[in-house]
Protein backbone atom coordinates (compact mmCIF):
# COMPACT_ATOMS: atom_id res chain seq x y z
CA UNK A 1 0.00 0.00 0.00
CA UNK A 2 2.94 2.35 -0.38
CA UNK A 3 1.98 5.77 -1.66
CA UNK A 4 -1.73 5.51 -0.91
CA UNK A 5 -3.84 7.36 1.63
CA UNK A 6 -4.55 4.13 3.49
CA UNK A 7 -0.84 3.34 3.61
CA UNK A 8 -0.07 6.79 4.97
CA UNK A 9 -2.66 6.37 7.72
CA UNK A 10 -1.16 2.99 8.66
CA UNK A 11 2.34 4.48 8.74
CA UNK A 12 1.13 7.35 10.93
CA UNK A 13 -0.51 4.91 13.33
CA UNK A 14 2.68 2.83 13.48
CA UNK A 15 4.81 5.91 14.17
CA UNK A 16 2.49 7.03 16.95
CA UNK A 17 2.52 3.55 18.49
CA UNK A 18 6.30 3.23 18.35
CA UNK A 19 7.33 6.76 19.24
CA UNK A 20 4.36 8.21 21.14
CA UNK A 21 1.29 10.25 20.32
CA UNK A 22 3.35 13.45 20.07
CA UNK A 23 5.63 12.07 17.33
CA UNK A 24 4.62 14.50 14.59
CA UNK A 25 4.54 17.47 16.98
CA UNK A 26 8.12 16.69 18.04
CA UNK A 27 9.50 16.37 14.53
CA UNK A 28 7.67 19.55 13.50
CA UNK A 29 9.15 21.36 16.49
CA UNK A 30 12.65 20.25 15.49
CA UNK A 31 12.17 21.64 12.00
CA UNK A 32 10.90 24.94 13.36
CA UNK A 33 13.85 25.30 15.69
CA UNK A 34 16.35 24.57 12.94
CA UNK A 35 14.88 27.13 10.54
CA UNK A 36 16.67 30.46 10.74
CA UNK A 37 15.21 32.73 8.12
CA UNK A 38 17.89 35.12 7.09
CA UNK A 39 19.43 36.63 4.04
CA UNK A 40 17.00 38.43 1.78
CA UNK A 41 13.96 37.60 3.89
CA UNK A 42 15.52 39.48 6.79
CA UNK A 43 16.85 42.38 4.73
CA UNK A 44 14.72 43.53 1.77
CA UNK A 45 17.07 46.44 1.08
CA UNK A 46 19.92 43.99 0.51
CA UNK A 47 17.70 42.02 -1.88
CA UNK A 48 17.03 45.20 -3.85
CA UNK A 49 20.74 45.98 -4.13
CA UNK A 50 21.60 42.44 -5.20
CA UNK A 51 18.82 42.41 -7.79
CA UNK A 52 20.05 45.68 -9.25
CA UNK A 53 23.57 44.24 -9.54
CA UNK A 54 22.23 41.16 -11.28
CA UNK A 55 20.24 43.30 -13.68
CA UNK A 56 23.29 45.32 -14.63
CA UNK A 57 25.30 42.16 -15.22
CA UNK A 58 22.72 40.76 -17.64
CA UNK A 59 24.29 38.88 -20.55
CA UNK A 60 21.24 39.28 -22.78
CA UNK A 61 22.08 42.76 -23.94
CA UNK A 62 19.67 45.65 -24.30
CA UNK A 63 16.09 45.05 -25.38
CA UNK A 64 15.64 45.15 -29.15
CA UNK A 65 11.90 46.00 -29.31
CA UNK A 66 11.36 48.65 -26.71
CA UNK A 67 7.73 49.60 -26.91
CA UNK A 68 6.65 52.60 -24.89
CA UNK A 69 3.11 52.88 -23.67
Amino acid sequence: MAGTKAGGLKAAATNKTRYGAEFYARIGQKGGQLGHTGGFAANPALARIAGAKGGRLSKRGPAKNKKTA
